[in-house]
């Protein structure tokens, strides 16, 4: 039996090339992204391993003591920690680390680095060992800054060029004194560094004579352990912590390998998509086969073969077929995971050097998916294959379905689909996240059915195509025919496509609702012209609300002043605002009283009135950060939303409880309205600052685009995957179906059907049943569309439905196009048959 699978492995090679190209594929993806984020991942490692080598321990303060009880405000690392560290015995030198946030600006005055990249800090004395200088000198003063090598090359920058930059404050124009180069994780994944002399770096930050870190290296021959026990000795431990470098170094890459694992499920979860995709073809494959051998399975049933013989003989040949693809996806995945890197470069993205990493882990996976996925979608055709009677020989009779078998899948797919939808639309009346898992239950219980029922579903939608099919002539009635001959194989091939469309669909109907809700609550909730921000999400000074209302053109602002309080023994945020202005520059609707801010009188969003009882008129103690408290009064309850919620009250009221006031926003009006002139004049009284982003409600909106752009590019683009395995799906069935329907067409010819008459019956099958596995899943992807849309709709009032007839046009004409150019081949096969040879086959 074993060398019976071989020789039928062998024998049926051609047929099982679409099989094994399907299966590749799933598997090529699999591996390929294994071999990309542990490649990516080993990079990053290996490179922050490097930035901890001139660090055995470091020494950071702490908030709590060892008790676990809060110590109250950070402390200090001082200069005398810094100098007793240096003297501890088995200490070689010790160094103070001061780091911020540094905004760099191009030659075009734009920021590098994306802003929550660009970091600063200090380079310590003439030569600083964590920062090998590659050209220049040392920075000196506040005049003199040094950057990395990286920065340098993409923006041209070199020794001795004068450089726009800001520290969370006045735009600074240094001399670069020099340039260095780092193994800096940030700057690694495409961010910039700039440093400063020590004394400059302290006074830019905030933090005169003291240090966020003490880096100490040790004397030769003490080890991490011995130093880290001094400095705890000498140090103590109630106000720091040691660490040594090689936690440092491991803590590192545990966080690098959590970053990336979500990367890794992400792209795992796509190729699973595809290799359930190929799942179809592999059965309807060798459905096929088995159909086709009913006359060689049934007389080796009746000279002596077991049920269970057969059975392992289909699985044998699955078996192969699995291995091969195994290999062979194993080894295009390993081209796909080297191209992705090297995209990543092309794309702009810097990846640190390091070797292409193929684990064993990524071999034995790849193997494992291709034969596992293999041998399990071919056990239910070997186990039919196992049923034929011998008596089955004597005519080559194909076992059809039963009407019993007919009723009862009819029956599964039915409750099936009724349970999905059943648990779909109890999810649309849930809140938010608790809907979340009850929605997925119940799309996967839906495809399932209707899976199940698209040989029942068939019938009438492609007769459906009928009147159109009319006009090709006997070829159309002959592709109609076809299509509805075997329902289960028409619903094997269509449902591959179906589930890739069903998911390309829903994801576009939910991003193009949420850009239009998001665009619709930016234009309703916002008055204001412009909103002003920190490049890196940070807090702005309230100087630049000064300089904002100081400006030339503009009408009111209002900074969105954020601070802790306790209420009712609960933590809540307020938001100090402009009370006189804040009306100006929202327009947000109140629900209940009136929306009106001054004095001891505050505004309250829906939700947090909801959860304190609170409606107009209601009365609270608000506890500050200083320890004083005052009696706050809801004057209004409005709708809150993404862009505000939470409590609004006056700064005059909230700013002299604040040790540290500062903005996280600040919103403007101007008397002309939104330009780019207006927008200059904003830009220049900031002092064209590239840490400082200013928006208009267009801007907001382009920016939430191009996310949802992006996003859907991405997801587009690692569809495709499925896409493709579903078009390998419909050409390996259609030239099974010729190759099994050889006599029929060879009949067609003799009575008077030319060459571009099969042609035309062989592509407009396929464009039939690719079509139905189209209409079936943009249909399903717009219900699925829609009932996420009925939960995001619980979070965001906004949100509407948008269907994108525009695009759900282009899917379907993808649809057709797949049919199209699948049948290429199957359609030229079939007409080159030779009429006699055809007639004579079984």
């Amino acid at each position: 039996m074993f060398r019976t699978a071989l020789r039928n492995v062998f024998a049926h090679k051609a047929r099982l090339l679409m099989t094994v190209l399907a299966v590749m594929l799933g598997v090529a993806f699999v591996s390929g992204t294994l071999v990309f984020t542990n490649t990516i991942s080993d990079a990053y490692q290996q490179s922050s391993a490097k930035g901890f080598d001139q660090v055995d321990v470091a020494v950071e303060a702490k908030y709590q003591d060892d008790t676990g009880n809060k110590v109250g405000k950070k402390p200090e690392l001082t200069q005398a920690m810094l100098d007793t560290s240096a003297k501890v015995p088995g200490a070689a030198s010790a160094v103070g680390a001061v780091n911020g946030f540094t905004a760099i600006a191009d030659k075009d005055g734009k920021l590098i680095g994306g802003g929550f990249r660009s970091e600063g800090g200090n380079y310590w004395g003439d030569k600083d060992a964590r920062y090998p200088l590659k050209s220049g000198s040392a920075p000196h003063g506040k005049d003199q800054v040094a950057i990395d090598s990286e920065t340098a090359e993409r923006a041209g920058y070199k020794v001795g060029d004068q450089v726009r930059l800001s520290v969370d404050g006045p735009v600074l124009t240094p001399t670069v004194s020099g340039i260095f180069t780092t193994d800096d994780g940030n700057v690694a994944a495409g961010g910039s560094l700039a440093l400063f002399d020590t004394a400059t770096a302290q006074q830019l930050f905030g933090k005169a004579g003291t240090y966020d870190e003490i880096d100490v290296k040790a004397a030769s021959g003490t080890s991490q352990t011995a130093l880290k026990a001094q400095l705890d000795k000498a140090l103590g431990t109630k106000l720091v912590e040691t660490t040594t470098g090689r936690q440092l170094a491991d803590d590192q890459a545990e966080m690098i390998s959590s970053q990336m694992s979500g990367m890794k499920q992400g792209l795992l979860v796509f190729a699973g998509i595809a290799l359930f995709v190929g799942t179809f073809i592999i059965a309807n494959t060798f459905t096929m086969l088995v159909a086709q051998r009913t006359k060689e399975l049934a007389l080796l049933r009746a000279v002596g073969a077991s049920r269970r013989q057969v059975t392992r003989s289909v699985l044998i040949e699955a078996f192969v077929v699995g291995t091969v693809a195994g290999v062979s996806g194993l080894v295009a995945g390993i081209g796909i995971g080297a191209g992705l890197r090297s995209l990543m470069g092309t794309l702009g993205a810097t990846v640190p050097d390091g070797p292409l990493v193929v684990s064993p882990g990524t071999v034995a996976s790849a193997l494992a998916v291709g034969i596992v996925i293999t041998m399990l979608a071919a056990w239910l055709p070997g186990r039919r294959a196992a049923k034929i009677p011998p008596v089955a020989a004597m005519g080559s009779v194909h076992a059809k379905a039963t009407t019993k078998s007919l009723v009862l899948r009819n029956t599964l797919g039915a409750l099936f689909s009724a349970a999905g939808v059943a648990t779909v639309l109890a999810a649309t009346t849930m809140d938010g996240s608790d809907g979340q898992a009850p929605m997925g239950l119940g799309a996967v219980l839906l495809i399932i059915g209707v899976f199940i029922l698209t040989p029942l579903l068939s019938r009438p939608l492609i007769a459906a195509a009928a009147p159109v099919l009319r006009v090709f002539g006997v070829s159309g009635k002959l592709a109609r025919q076809n299509s509805v001959r075997n329902p289960r194989r028409t619903a094997a091939t269509a449902s591959a496509l179906m589930i890739g469309l069903t998911l390309i669909t829903g994801m576009t109907v939910m991003a193009g609702s949420l850009q239009k809700s998001i665009d619709k609550m930016a234009s309703s909730a916002i008055r204001a012209d412009y909103v002003v921000s920190m490049a890196n999400g940070n807090d702005l000074s309230p100087d630049v609300d000064k300089k904002l209302n100081a400006t030339d053109g503009v009408t009111d602002t209002s900074p969105l002043r954020n601070a802790a309080s306790r209420i009712d023994g609960t933590t809540e945020f307020l938001t100090g605002v402009n009370g006189s202005a804040i009306g100006k520059l929202t327009d947000l609707k109140v629900d209940n009283g009136t929306f009106k801010v001054g004095g001891t009188k505050v505004v309250v969003d829906d939700d947090t009135a909801k959860s304190y009882g609170w409606k107009a008129g209601s009365s609270f103690t608000a506890h500050y950060e200083d320890g004083k408290s005052s009696r706050l009064t809801v004057s209004g309850v409005y709708e809150g939303n993404e862009l505000i919620r939470g409590i609004l009250l006056d700064n005059t009221t909230l700013t002299p409880h604040l040790t540290d006031a500062s903005d996280m926003q600040v919103l403007v009006k101007t008397a002309d309205g939104a330009s780019s002139a207006t927008k200059d004049r904003l830009e220049k009284a900031l002092g064209t600052n590239p840490a400082i982003k200013i928006q208009s409600k267009q801007d907001l909106s382009d920016d939430i685009a191009k996310m949802f752009t992006l996003m859907l590019n991405m997801l587009y683009g690692l569809l495709a995957m499925a896409v493709i395995v579903a078009v390998l799906g419909v050409i390996n069935t259609l030239a099974m179906s010729v190759f099994e329907r050889s006599q029929e067409i060879g009949m067609l010819r003799a009575i008077g059907l030319d060459r571009k008459g099969i042609k035309r019956m062989v592509r407009l099958e396929s464009l039939v049943i690719s079509l139905f596995g189209g209409v079936l899943g943009i249909g399903l992807g717009v219900f699925f569309g829609w009932a996420a849309g009925q939960l995001l709709g619980t979070k965001m009032a906004t949100y509407e439905l948008v269907l994108p007839w525009a695009r759900m046009a282009v899917f379907l004409l993808l649809a057709a196009t797949v049919g199209v150019l699948a049948a290429l081949w199957p359609a030229r096969r079939a007409a080159r048959l030779n009429m006699l040879a055809a007639i004579k086959s079984e």
